[in-house]
């Protein structure tokens, strides 16, 4: 019975000490040699295990036309009465001297092409 604990035990050590030893590899440079005629080629390889850094490709910025032509039965009415066009996360309003959408901005709450028609 003590030669079968003694050998459970000694087990259980052996097995808690192989996994505590855990191994990073590092990295490993091979140098290979190549001789031509009277000079030395040194060629220089990396471990294939090394990480790469992803390359990082620029932002495309998406270009938002300022004017659009939209026929008015997709486009959506207010409240008010005047029409829009949701495009790409975009609003435009309806312009009522030309009939086109012009993407918003602050200059359309005062001009009276942009007001609600009566």
């Amino acid at each position: 019975m003590k030669k079968y604990l003694s050998l459970v035990s000694i087990c259980i050590v052996l097995l808690i000490q192989s996994c505590s030893k855990k191994t990073v590899p590092t990295q490993t440079t091979v140098i290979d040699t190549k001789t031509k005629t009277d000079s030395v080629v040194v060629i220089k390889k990396t471990d294939s295990t090394l990480s790469v850094k992803p390359v990082r490709k620029p932002k495309v910025k998406e270009v938002v036309p300022n004017v659009i032509v939209v026929n008015d039965q997709y486009a959506k009415k207010s409240v008010d009465g005047r029409y829009y066009y949701d495009l790409k996360g975009h609003r435009y309003w309806r312009s009522n001297k030309d009939g086109k959408y012009y993407l918003f901005n602050k200059s359309m709450l005062n001009d009276e092409a942009f007001k609600k028609p009566q």
